[in-house]
């Protein structure tokens, strides 16, 4: 899996490239507990095996929101950039559902779709890539999300 670059005349022609899942990334109780203190959530049901234990998730969890940043990492190597591309932004969302939780210790993985390349003016493009959120072993995503990412070219 690689960043596709392109010349940004073609990029509008990207709509529906599908790329191969990311590689499997471990959701360890550390990276669960550093993120609760970052963001100050604290639930118990991230943080204390025990009583997580005897919830229907059977375990502690990551936050959703954890699975989300993660995004960041799962989908660096699922691009495609104009040539000459000076910078992304990070542009927002237009959907995010959380649909199932990821149990600390699994994996997870990103699949990427580009759903619209909109070109703003010569030399910007928003980018809206349709993202699923695998984890190991089981059927329902994580997450599915609509991020939008605003490229710069030179």
């Amino acid at each position: 899996m690689a960043v596709i670059v392109v010349p940004k005349e073609e990029l509008l022609n990207q709509v529906g490239t599908k790329f191969e899942p990311g590689p499997w990334v471990e959701m360890p109780q550390e990276r669960v507990n550093t993120f609760a203190d970052c963001t100050e959530d604290h639930q118990f049901i991230h943080l204390d095996a025990e009583r997580a234990a005897q919830t229907p998730f059977g375990g502690t969890i990551a936050h959703g929101f954890l699975t989300l940043s993660m995004l960041v990492k799962m989908c660096e190597e699922s691009a495609i950039v104009p040539e000459n591309v000076v910078m992304g932004l990070n542009y927002g969302f237009d959907k995010i559902r959380f649909l199932a939780p990821v149990k600390v210790g699994k994996r997870i993985r990103a699949n990427v779709e580009i759903l619209n390349v909109d070109q703003k003016d010569d030399n910007r493009f928003l980018i809206k890539q349709g993202i699923s959120v695998e984890i190991e072993g089981e059927e329902t995503p994580a997450l599915v999300a609509e991020w939008l990412a605003m490229v710069i070219v030179g």
